[in-house]
């Protein structure tokens, strides 16, 4: 057996036993047990092999604090916040004051976070692509909700930290969330990961997203860990007829990155706007999946995803869409662009479109390529030097990406980050 599964089972036979034993756990045991890690030949880790993970093995989160200099960066967040630091919730840098009425938003009890409540475990149990959010099944002791009935005055923007930081051996942390908007409602959600020092500790996330109809996400996630990380993350949303989900993804950091986006269009004209960017950069690993269903009539999805390869990073993405038998009117784009800022970056991209509908309008595509000879000699004869000529050129080439947030503010926030991740002197 690895020394990463061994080292996960040994955490979980350390729970109490009314935890250890909880249904989803057990099934999620007796999976990871019987499947373990995915190997090399499986497709859909083909781009991100797992064998050097696997040797590692990890204890339990004990309990840690950020730094004085990233508990700062942290309380000048503006509230509503809920901050979790290795995966526990740390009172003392949360505010959870000022909702508006009708939005309730903080740690969920200790009988959901335990398992005991089954909307809070979302996800399949078996496949090997869910591989991690059946580990973090199985030891996930903390829970983050969000729910709103309709408010008719939409003024609050919540915002969940995560933040990693060392301990004395190697931890790893595991975290669930569950966002539910009523019919109507409206909410906007930023989610931000930041690491604090050298730690190489292991992370896993699920969120489960469940709109009703005709309401209104709007989800910023920046996610900038450190170098020796390495970090899953599954999203799982449901949307329900006329609803309206918009999410930005900044994939900024981090040594080992993966995000699973799995997102049902289950009720007549939901719609999904969705884009992002990887930015790799040192020997730094990014991997992104997407799994779009649409299930009913009318429903539209949209996604635009940037790559940008720098140093020996490896960048992965997978975008695939499914129109299902009776979703007619069905409208999907896809497309996924991306350039190698060095020669020894490599992005591999796979476009994925399987439609059992008619009178659908879909398209998909993807590109790799490099800066542009031309724009990029047009910069530098006007006398932009070249770092800031490079830092103008590709912050033009992602920023298209924040344009699909309506809110200005949630816009300008991931616009400055963008920014100032690509740096080149950006004004």
């Amino acid at each position: 057996m690895d020394g990463l599964i061994a080292s996960l089972l040994d955490q979980h036979a350390a729970l109490p036993d009314a935890v250890r034993e909880a249904a989803p756990r057990r099934r999620a045991r007796e999976a990871l047990e019987s499947d373990g890690l995915p190997g090399p030949r499986a497709e859909s880790w083909k781009y991100t092999p797992l064998r050097a993970l696997a040797r590692r093995r990890f204890e339990a989160a004990r309990g840690a604090r950020p730094g004085a200099a990233l508990a700062e960066q942290v309380r000048r967040i503006p509230g509503p916040r809920l901050v979790l630091v290795n995966g526990r919730w740390d009172a003392a840098l949360s505010e959870l004051s000022g909702l508006p009425v009708g939005l309730v938003f903080g740690p969920l009890s200790e009988r959901l976070a335990h398992g005991e409540g089954a909307r809070c475990w979302p996800g399949p149990s078996r496949g090997e692509e869910a591989v991690f959010a059946r580990i973090n099944t199985l030891l996930a002791r903390t829970a983050a909700g969000c729910a709103s009935r309709p408010v008719p005055r939409w003024t609050a923007r919540c915002t969940i930290v995560h933040v990693a930081v060392p301990e004395a051996a190697e931890v790893a942390w595991h975290l669930r969330t569950r966002i539910e908007l009523g019919a109507g409602a409206r909410a906007r959600l930023c989610e931000r990961f930041l690491g604090d020092g050298p730690h190489r500790n292991l992370g896993t996330a699920v969120v489960e997203i469940a709109l009703g109809e005709g309401a209104l996400l709007e989800h910023l996630v920046e996610q900038d860990e450190g170098a020796g990380s390495a970090l899953f993350r599954r999203t799982e949303g449901t949307l329900a007829a006329a609803s309206c989900y918009r999410r930005l993804d900044l994939e900024l950091g981090g040594g080992l990155s993966r995000h699973e986006l799995c997102v049902v269009l289950d009720g007549a004209g939901a719609a999904l706007h969705a884009s992002g960017v990887l930015l790799g950069e040192g020997s730094a690993h990014l991997d992104t999946r997407l799994a779009v269903d649409h299930a009913a009539a009318g429903a539209r999805s949209s996604l635009l995803w940037r790559g940008l390869g720098r140093g020996r990073a490896r960048i992965a993405f997978h975008g695939g869409i499914l129109i299902r038998p009776g979703a007619d009117g069905s409208d999907a784009a896809l497309a996924n662009k991306n350039l190698l800022l060095s020669p020894e970056a490599e992005i591999d991209t796979r476009p994925v479109l399987e439609i059992h509908a008619d009178e659908v309008k879909a398209a998909h595509g993807a590109t790799v390529g490099r800066l542009d000879a031309d724009a990029l000699f047009y910069l530098r004869a006007r006398g932009v030097p070249r770092a800031q000529a490079e830092a103008l050129l590709t912050a033009a080439f992602c920023l298209e990406t924040v344009a699909l947030l309506s809110d200005p503010a949630l816009a300008a926030q991931a616009g400055e980050r963008l920014r100032a991740a690509l740096g080149g002197g950006m004004a």
